[in-house]
């Protein structure tokens, strides 16, 4: 390895872009609109990245419920554009792009149609990294042709890589078995941003022992460490890492890449990029960012959350904690429910926090600090302890299993086969129940992952009922009035007195 990049063969870093997915979702809740996208398609389509993530992961459910747009349209109009940057998405496995397991039939479908609307690669990941959950998307997207990207979550039990648990061997072995799934790149995927600069140095390097296939690097800048694990990763010989335009980087979004072009720059592992041209694309999101300024997080001054390398909750989880415990009024009592997020997870099988089971955990750590350990327990959590999102990492406490499916509907004794195999098909019932409404396969998918959303959605889009104002888009010119009358009001109050 060498340390400076300055001598040896030319083996340029590759970049993954996730401007228009991972940078809002991380940073705006998801909010930026196509519309804001088309003005530089073309440019971020003449950089040279590796591919951009452009779908998948909350986009789904915020484009049609949130923005009144059709999730499926945005693919085929970005495509219109973006005509030689590959396209990548999110695929929570058997998850797809909702916070359940569906029926096979849904998620053969929901594949056909993606690759359908231009999707390429699809960077597959399952929150309790039971590959078994990976076999029906993963069996589509190859008979599409497309590009199956292995995920491994990244999660820890300790400050640092080790343990009991997620050890280097247990990575090692995850990749392996990706790499017998056929898997055409091996993604490491940090959605805590907690992941230290030297494990991750040892991970890669290792990890190029062990498997062929490209090592493709994804963090956030949480912790506030990424710079650091990437530069150590590049120099440990990582393919492929993952990063935002500037403007819609740092904080909980990926690096900013324009600092990562400039480091690398007349080195072995130089991209090529145009620093000029993401500078430029840089400024045209920093002229649209008002638009979206009411959903960036302003209740701390740090862009980093240094708690996090404590407590290792991702700041999506956070949010979701702190909602839940102001509503109950009850924000004081946040730091009981950090220690018991670490003993129901263990407790539970010490899945990863990543989408669902952090939320799932978050919520059932509420309830126990609030109402008393189980006293109250969520239906996703019985789910979860019988089986039906696949197998946890570790045994789920025996006691608590009991206490847990006591009573429970579908039996007290858990399954340990394929999730989904305990799923019944679910489109025709789907169809059935939208009717007419459903133009397409597409409007189907739409409905059968999102029923109540969905179909509101199909409302809006054939015109049978009139889209909400606060659902419409806002222009600059909305934001300047508004900032207008808000001086003039302030003004007024301080002539007042």
């Amino acid at each position: 390895m060498n340390d400076y990049l300055e001598e040896g063969p030319i083996n340029p870093i590759k970049i993954q872009d996730n401007t228009f997915r991972d940078g809002h979702q991380s940073l705006l809740a998801t909010r930026m609109r196509t519309e804001d996208m088309l003005p530089i398609a073309e440019q971020m389509d003449s950089v040279g990245f590796w591919a951009m993530e452009v779908w998948g992961g909350a986009t789904f459910d915020t484009t049609h419920r949130f923005l009144g747009e059709d999730p499926f349209e945005r693919l085929k109009t970005l495509k219109k554009y973006i005509k030689k940057t590959p396209f990548t998405m999110l695929l929570r496995g058997q998850n797809l792009v909702g916070y359940r397991n569906y029926a096979d039939d849904v998620a053969r479908l929901f594949v056909d149609k993606s690759c359908e609307a231009g999707m390429d690669i699809f960077r597959v990941f399952d929150a309790l990294n039971d590959f078994r959950n990976f076999e029906t998307v993963v069996d589509r997207i190859k008979a599409n042709g497309k590009h199956f990207q292995g995920t491994i979550c990244y999660t820890l039990t300790e400050k640092r890589m080790g343990g009991e648990i997620f050890n280097l061997e247990y990575y090692l072995n995850k990749a392996k078995e990706l790499e017998a799934m056929g898997a055409d790149t091996l993604c490491l995927k940090d959605m805590a941003g907690i992941m230290s600069p030297f494990d991750i140095a040892k991970l890669v390097t290792e990890l190029k022992k062990t498997v062929s296939m490209p090592i493709h690097l994804h963090t956030h800048y949480t912790s506030g460490m990424a710079s650091m694990i990437y530069l150590e990763a590049i120099k440990a010989g990582v393919d492929i890492i993952d990063t935002c335009l500037a403007p819609f980087a740092l904080r909980t979004s990926q690096p900013a890449v324009e600092p990562i072009v400039a480091t690398l720059y007349g080195t072995t592992r130089d991209p090529g990029f145009d620093l000029n041209k993401l500078l430029e694309m840089g400024n045209y999101l920093e002229e649209i960012a008002p638009k979206y300024r009411d959903y960036l997080a302003k209740h701390r001054m740090s862009v980093i959350d240094t708690g996090v390398l404590a407590h290792q909750v991702p700041g999506g989880m956070i949010s979701n904690l702190v909602s839940q415990l102001t509503e109950a009024k009850a924000l004081h009592r946040i730091d009981e429910v950090y220690k018991d997020v670490a003993i129901t997870r263990k407790e539970l099988g010490m899945p990863p926090l990543v989408t669902p089971t952090s939320q799932i955990v978050g919520v059932q750590a509420v309830l126990n600090v609030l109402f008393g350990r189980y006293k109250m327990v969520t239906n996703e959590v019985k789910d979860l302890v019988y089986g039906l999102y696949g197998k946890t990492p570790i045994p789920v406490n025996q006691e608590v299993q009991k206490k847990i499916l006591k009573g429970y509907k579908r039996g007290e004794t858990p399954v340990t086969g394929r999730a989904a195999d305990y799923l019944e098909p679910e489109l025709e019932k789907a169809r059935e129940k939208i009717g007419d409404l459903a133009k397409d396969d597409f409007d189907l998918l739409i409905y059968a992952i999102y029923p109540t959303t969905g179909e509101q959605f199909l409302k809006w889009k054939y015109g049978l009922e009139e889209m909400p104002a606060a659902v419409k888009p806002r222009t600059l010119e909305d934001i300047r009035r508004e900032d207008e009358a808000m001086a003039l009001a302030i003004e007024s109050v301080c002539k007042a007195g």
